[in-house]
């Protein structure tokens, strides 16, 4: 669905504990720059609700568990669960998505192609979809 899709990472297997690493660039799908975090979220808050132009992601529940919801521009959606650190979330860019039913301590990592833009956001899924089916996403 709009490219959204899981991307497994190595994961390590040791009596001591488990591992799990991303190399740059062979493990994702763009060049990484800016790493961000979301953390404390209060119990039936959500986060997310937009899109954007440019940035590519991937969400990785460090901790935790959440889900993500990906909307089509029918209004079909699909439900992501995040619950492994070894798992990530691919975003491509002109993804409407919303995080929601964070677990207590949750810790959601983000990884992005694009440093912080605040004109790179699309709030409005009306907007959206105006502008998706304008330019045929």
């Amino acid at each position: 669905m709009d490219g959204a899709r899981i991307i497994s990472f190595p994961k390590i297997l040791d009596p001591r504990g488990n591992l799990t690493f991303l190399q740059a660039p062979s493990q994702l799908p763009f060049d990484l720059k800016r790493v961000f975090w979301t953390y404390d979220v209060p119990g039936g808050e959500t986060r997310g609700g937009h899109a954007y132009h440019k940035q590519e992601e991937i969400i990785v529940a460090l901790s935790g568990s959440f889900d993500v919801v990906v909307r089509r521009l029918d209004g079909a959606e699909e439900k992501f669960q995040l619950n492994r650190s070894y798992y990530g979330l691919y975003l491509p860019a002109y993804t409407w998505r919303h995080m929601e039913n964070f677990s207590t301590n949750s810790l959601a990592l983000h990884l992005a192609n694009t440093p912080f833009d605040r004109n790179d956001y699309i709030y409005d899924y009306d907007a959206y979809a105006a502008l998706s089916n304008k330019t045929q996403l």
